[in-house]
């Protein structure tokens, strides 16, 4: 089956998964994917991923991060730029999640990263998502 739009999928996946306190959540990989997850992981949000070659395509297994008596630490997770509307921002405008207690993850030309590391590089880009 084809999905329209992977990088939301992704984010439906981890915010089922983590609303069900499973260790692990599984998905189709792309290279967009693992760099999302590579955001989440440096920012503490999940405890890792690996990347498998199964067929007929890679799969991306993500594990979620709880802390003491399974406390969430992905209190929230909100898709911002759409396939139907893309959301842009330049590096002064960047968003700030819940006044710097979240992080935005961008798309720049310099690579996924979250919104403080743009920032200090002084890129813009597409806004991706909001984790929190």
């Amino acid at each position: 089956m084809k999905i329209t739009d992977p990088i939301s999928d992704m984010l439906t996946r981890i915010r089922n998964g983590n609303t069900a306190n499973k260790p692990q959540v599984s998905m189709p990989s792309s290279k967009v994917l693992v760099e999302v997850a590579r955001v989440m992981k440096e920012e503490g949000y999940i405890e890792g991923y690996v990347v498998e070659d199964t067929v007929p395509q890679k799969t991306l297994t993500v594990t979620l991060k709880y802390g003491e008596k399974r406390a969430k630490i992905i209190r929230g997770i909100k898709r911002v730029s759409k396939p139907g509307r893309r959301i842009y921002s330049k590096a002064e405008d960047l968003p700030r999640v819940l006044g710097g207690l979240g992080i935005a993850i961008i798309s720049t030309s310099k690579g996924m990263m979250c919104d403080r590391d743009a920032r200090k590089l002084g890129v813009g880009g597409e806004v991706i998502c909001y984790v929190w």
